[in-house]
């Protein structure tokens, strides 16, 4: 009798399990505080990355977990979506009522200029693709609550406080 491989079952059902808990999340806590990355390299370029379980190019980031603050929060969404170690620490940009998400959801936005990438990310099964894009040539699908932000950061566009 041949084992059993479960590695392509397990790679197949994660993406669909992943939005589950997604929305389980969105109307299971009383309020929720997400927080995202503005990283800027040497060259002015940002980084972005491509969710498996939404579509669109996003700022870096995600929930801030109980008892992690979110300077914490940050620093470990960088180093599990970009393999980014911030150097200085980020500067707080703002923080937006995201009522896209829920009625509930909060996201602090950190600018991040001082940081090293170990290495390029892999794509895995949370993280399709990656890529540090110049603000002028962003890709097509990069959401508008992201250009909305880049605007404020580097065009001094007013801070809104709805992502």
């Amino acid at each position: 009798m041949k084992p059993l491989n479960l590695s392509g079952t397990r790679r197949a059902l994660e993406p669909a399990l992943r939005r589950l808990l997604h929305v389980y999340w969105r109307f299971a806590r009383a309020m929720t505080l997400g927080v995202r990355a503005l990283v800027i390299d040497a060259d002015g370029r940002i980084f972005l990355v491509k969710h498996s379980y939404v579509s669109g190019w996003h700022l870096p980031g995600g929930g801030v977990e109980a008892g992690e603050t979110l300077n914490q929060a940050i620093a470990r969404e960088l180093r599990e979506e970009g393999n980014i170690e911030m150097t200085v620490a980020p500067r707080l940009h703002g923080i937006f009522f995201n009522n896209r998400a829920s009625r509930r959801d909060h996201v602090a936005l950190f600018v991040v200029r001082a940081f090293r990438q170990t290495a390029p990310p892999v794509p895995n099964g949370e993280i399709i693709a990656h890529g540090f894009f110049a603000p002028d040539a962003l890709p097509n699908d990069t959401t508008a609550a992201t250009r909305a932000r880049i605007i404020e950061v580097l065009g001094g566009a007013p801070v809104s406080e709805r992502w």
